[in-house]
């Protein structure tokens, strides 16, 4: 199937999906995952109307973005070691993937020396996972405090990885607890305290994401097939 077919078939599954929560399609962003494939298909994404990229690796990005002609907001969603920051600070719309208060403050100290100010979501490990990273539920409440007062970031959202497995009552846990965690977030802080994303699904669960409160889906398989 080409990605123009895929695409309208997932535009479809999302409205669908999107209705039956009584929300709009239109509110969720996709982010096409390109991790592994060229230049080229982050130009056919564009082209076909997705303008938000994600990468997971800040090395892979770098030489794929200097090949794309293309303007397009990137997003880095793999997790970020600290000796990558320099290389990483200025060059995503949104960094998705802070997964501790170490990688915090040293984006921030470089937005500092650069004068400017980097757009973040904190990740959450909602399931809970030796496998995946992110802040446990019970402590993100306090980190986010903690982040949220570094002088040169933004924190946009939450973002987690669901939990791969094929029982849907255990995937929707995971995205709800998310779901729960801004609402505390955001009663726990002043009344301007509003969280604006939560990015959760990806190719397999993104439906079960959109009924819990989704705004940013993470796709790849579904859009290009089998990397």
């Amino acid at each position: 199937m080409s990605f123009e077919h895929n695409l309208e078939h997932v535009r479809e599954r999302i409205d669908r999906a999107a209705e039956r929560a009584g929300r709009s399609g239109s509110d969720i962003t996709i982010i096409a995952v390109t991790k592994t494939f060229g230049p080229e298909i982050v130009e056919t994404a564009v082209r076909g109307g997705i303008i938000d990229i994600g990468e997971n690796r800040v090395q892979e990005f770098l030489s794929k973005a200097e090949q794309v002609s293309l303007d397009c907001r990137w997003h880095l969603i793999g997790h970020l070691q600290t000796n990558k920051v320099n290389k990483a600070a200025g060059r995503f719309a949104l960094i998705q993937s802070v997964d501790s208060r170490k990688l915090a403050e040293r984006l921030s100290r470089a937005g500092e020396e650069r004068g400017i100010v980097t757009d973040i979501l904190v990740e959450v490990n909602t399931s809970g996972e030796e496998s995946k990273h992110g802040f446990a539920p019970e402590e993100t409440i306090e980190a986010f405090g903690d982040i949220s007062q570094l002088a040169a970031l933004r924190v946009r959202g939450l973002m987690t990885v669901g939990p791969w497995v094929a029982d849907t009552a255990v995937v929707t846990a995971a995205f709800k607890g998310l779901r729960n965690l801004k609402e505390r977030i955001e009663e726990a802080g002043t009344g301007e305290t509003v969280l604006e994303h939560l990015s959760m699904g990806m190719s397999d669960d993104f439906e079960i994401a959109i009924a819990e409160g989704s705004t940013m889906i993470r796709l790849g398989r579904v859009l290009f097939g089998e990397r």
